[in-house]
């Protein structure tokens, strides 16, 4: 077997370890495409576990005609694309019951497993899932400090060298899949975007759902693409496709096991009346709601409010990639209420402590970009330990009673000596 050398440390690679030495089931959940095969297997060969992937034909007939028989073979194994043959889960409960020794089998998936009907059931207890998302910039950059965990301590990461202008979109729309970062211009990226989706609509959506129309997901994730960052009206988005709103809410939710997108909740304490109910819908990844979302990188460099809404998918994303890696739990939320008064993320953790982050795609920071961190701060009261204006500037600056205006960068960098 082949080697696969990781050009980039991920930083769940240490998370995989720990779940290999005390758990018999290991899941390694997340798009298609982002480093989940490569780091694997790495792994296999620095274990010695077998490395079987169901994307060989061989393999995946013998997975699906005779799972028993299949799991029986192995003793420790990595198995790849497991979504491709579910039923093989059965057959590794009853092995992982007969022996329960840590680190059995480590799983990879690229669509959400435990949303599919007894496969959370099966393998409740014995399983531990872990998600892989694309590169972090903290992963592309080197840096090891988790930018969740020091912000809930009071604390911002300091960006030696801030990316700022044109570096910072350039970052923001290559993403941050490998593949794509690989590839030396914004045409051969978005042939490679285009490419991807097409094999995740043509292939993976079959393995997790029944979907009659297939060629209406291309123009429905299309549509979606054009209100990143927005309240979800499943009747609108439905509409532009011609899909009643239950259609649509359950397209959404396909494409949310393939971790393309996410719907986010709002933030309420006391389950607050004058708060809207909605979730807001983001993509994962910047680069690739770039793709589907204009006709070129020049032209969203140059539409500002354009940019504003991928720039937010990408703060989003980095957050998200924070929130998997961290010593700490946290939930991502968003803030909105009647009065207007909006914060782009809302971060809480166990305790209900909160933490609250507004995305800027400027250079400058205006007092009216803090109301909606001020009435965040009213509302979570003591539990409120920072609120943070990301913008595209240099300076990590107090800007209030625990407000800080500091660069989109400072997500990658490193801790004060």
């Amino acid at each position: 077997m082949s080697v696969h050398i990781l050009l980039y440390p991920r930083l769940l690679e240490t998370r995989i370890a720990e779940a290999l030495a005390d758990t018999p089931v290991v899941l390694v959940a997340g798009p298609r495409q982002a480093g989940k095969t490569t780091l694997v297997r790495q792994m296999a060969v620095q274990r010695g576990l077998r490395y079987l992937t169901l994307d060989d034909e061989v393999t995946l007939l013998a997975a699906r005609e005779d799972p028993a028989g299949l799991i029986r073979s192995l003793d420790r194994a990595v198995i790849d694309e497991i979504q491709r043959a579910p039923q093989l889960l059965l057959a590794i409960k009853k092995s992982v019951d007969e022996d329960r020794r840590p680190g059995r089998f480590l799983l990879t998936g690229s669509a959400n497993l435990m949303a599919l009907p007894t496969v959370a059931d099966s393998l409740a207890g014995r399983m531990e899932t872990l998600t892989l998302l694309p590169l972090s910039q903290s992963e592309i950059h080197r840096a090891t400090a988790n930018w969740l965990d020091d912000a809930f301590a009071g604390k911002l990461l300091r960006s030696p060298a801030p990316l700022v202008g044109d570096a910072l979109a350039e970052a923001v729309l290559c993403g941050g899949y490998p593949e794509a970062i690989s590839r030396g211009t914004a045409r051969r990226r978005a042939a490679w975007g285009k490419q991807y989706i097409d094999a995740i609509i043509q292939r993976d959506v079959r393995d997790v759902a029944s979907i009659d129309k297939l060629d209406q997901l291309p123009r429905f994730l299309r549509a979606l693409a054009q209100i990143s960052g927005q309240l979800c009206n499943y009747t609108q988005l439905g509409g532009q496709v011609g899909l009643d709103s239950k259609t649509a809410s359950r397209y959404i939710g396909v494409f949310e096991q393939m971790y393309l997108l996410k719907r986010i909740e709002v933030w309420a304490k006391n389950r607050l009346s004058r708060v809207v109910k909605t979730p807001k819908m983001q993509f994962i990844d910047a680069g690739l709601l770039a793709t589907l979302a204009a006709p070129s990188p020049d032209a969203i460099k140059q539409d500002r409010s354009r940019f504003g809404a991928i720039l937010e998918t990408f703060v989003f994303g980095e957050l998200l990639k924070h929130a998997v890696t961290a010593d700490g739990e946290y939930q991502l939320y968003y803030y909105r209420d009647h009065d207007q008064y909006e914060v782009d993320f809302v971060m809480e953790n166990t305790v209900g402590d909160v933490i609250g982050v507004e995305v800027k795609a400027s250079a400058t920071v205006k007092e009216s970009d803090l109301r909606g961190l001020k009435r965040l701060a009213t509302l979570a009261g003591e539990h409120f330990k920072l609120g943070v204006i990301l913008y595209d500037g240099k300076e990590t600056l107090p800007i209030g009673d625990s407000l800080w205006a500091a660069p989109i960068s400072s997500l990658w960098g490193h801790k004060l000596k």
